[in-house]
């Protein structure tokens, strides 16, 4: 990336782990019922072909991480666990009740929040209680996040008894100025013990989430980062820009000043410099801001074309319909989207009252579904096509328009019908992904929704 190309791209934008994204949503038409009969479609359609994916918001953490962006609650009283469970469980037999066929389960991912806050029993009784209603997809793949600090060996062999057999780590930063600008204090040492113990255990993909762009980061520490996370080999990366959001997040993204964070500038040396050094030991990229080995399931589904994209990232495998369980956890239908309430208590009203806890989605019309085609297409293989028959929409010829001068620049190839991102413009496709998102340009926000691009 060009300095210049930096400057002229690197603007507010989305992540698009969604089309149309959450600002977008059309609330005002948006009901409980009309979700509950997108997600009954999808459902039928799909469930006895591909199976759905649950993911499970388990929101609770011992010490707040400035860094983080995610819908929390700091406690250390693990008393929270159970009625958390019991919830969770309630609102998973509300869903039940909507289908006529047991759901195969094709994917289940425990994300936080800290998933490792509970006890090993406790994530058990949670597992336990899901795939007791429930049938596995034949090569189903069940992940959870696990903090380095106390991952235990327990935890890992509980999950892994139940099927699970991926964890990713955060990892973040070495350097301990920026762990404590972050409030996330974890020796290389503990992430050693966690990726080792994972292994041993029998884990086939670890993973570990490495930031750039985050308080008085500089280029020595990222290289110092990624040198120890090399003498690990994770069989995955995550290595992405911290998104800073302090005015969607509030006093969790304020412990720290702007003046601390790197510039643009650095953040792009920053970048390079990771993909370089993981490039040197043979992680391959992996559509936005993931790497990995060759061995690893994210790549064998990205050079099969399989490689799928939702608000739980990059997935290795695609299922029609996603449901999250948990406070603000987001499903996805295909047709549709809704989100569950982010205050506890509100959550466990909800489900008193026998209510499946969502306070607002979107119900995606006909324009919506295929721009979330193009999108999706761009975000995974770097390249998107339509005609006349299919993919095609009204405002395509300005969209091309818009895209223009990215192809001057040479981001892109623009062919008759179908577009591809260039390796020198991959860093730059949710640039390219805005020229598709037709809400977006319609409507431009008054104030800054989105993190930067770059």
């Amino acid at each position: 990336m060009s300095r210049a190309l930096v400057n002229k791209y690197n603007i507010a934008g989305p992540r698009y782990t969604s089309y149309p994204t959450v600002p977008y949503w059309n609330e005002a038409s948006f009901s409980l019922n009309g979700w509950k009969d997108s997600l009954i479609k999808s459902f039928n359609e799909s469930n006895a072909i591909e199976g759905i994916s649950l993911y499970i918001h388990l929101p609770f953490c011992e010490s707040l991480c400035t860094f983080c962006g995610c819908n929390k609650r700091i406690t250390k009283q693990h008393s929270v666990e159970s009625p958390y469970i019991k919830a969770v469980l309630k609102e998973w037999r509300l869903y039940l009740e909507l289908f006529d066929d047991k759901p195969v389960i094709k994917e289940l991912h425990l994300g936080g929040g800290t998933p490792t806050f509970f006890s090993s029993e406790n994530l058990s009784m949670l597992i336990k209680g899901i795939l007791k209603d429930s049938v596995l997809a034949e090569n189903y793949e069940f992940s959870f996040e696990g903090h380095p600090n106390n991952t235990t060996k327990e935890h890992l062999k509980t999950l892994y008894d139940l099927g699970f057999r991926r964890v990713s780590y955060g990892v973040q930063d070495y350097n301990e100025t920026v762990q404590k600008a972050i409030n996330r204090i974890q020796p290389f040492e503990n992430v050693k013990r966690a990726t080792e113990l994972a292994r041993e255990v029998g884990y086939t993909s670890v993973g570990h989430d490495i930031i750039f762009g985050l308080p008085f980061q500089n280029l020595e520490h990222v290289k110092r980062t990624i040198l120890k996370t090399k003498t690990l080999l994770p069989d995955r990366l995550a290595f992405y820009s911290y998104a800073h959001v302090p005015w969607i997040k509030g006093n969790g993204q304020r412990g720290f000043s702007d003046s601390d964070l790197p510039s643009a500038e650095l953040k792009r040396l920053q970048y390079e410099l990771g993909k370089e050094l993981l490039a040197e030991v043979g992680y391959d990229e992996i559509g936005m801001d993931h790497f990995s080995l060759k061995t690893d399931s994210l790549y064998k589904s990205m050079k099969k074309g399989n490689l799928h994209r939702n608000f739980m990232g990059y997935t290795a495998s695609k299922t029609q319909a996603m449901i999250g369980l948990g406070v603000s956890s987001i499903s996805d239908s295909w047709y549709g989207f809704s989100q569950n309430v982010k205050q506890i208590e509100a959550y466990y009203k909800l489900l008193e009252n026998d209510l499946i806890p969502v306070y607002r989605g979107h119900i995606l019309n006909e324009e919506d579904l295929i721009i979330r085609k193009h999108i999706l297409n761009l975000m995974c293989d770097f390249r998107t096509n339509w005609d006349k028959n299919n993919l095609y929409f009204n405002e395509l010829p300005e969209t091309l328009i818009r895209l223009k001068e990215m192809e001057v620049d040479g981001l892109l190839n623009i062919e008759s019908n179908s577009i591809e991102v260039l390796k020198k413009g991959q860093p730059f496709v949710r640039n390219i992904c805005m020229a598709f998102d037709l809400l977006l340009q319609r409507k431009q926000p008054n104030t800054q929704l989105f993190s930067m691009t770059v």
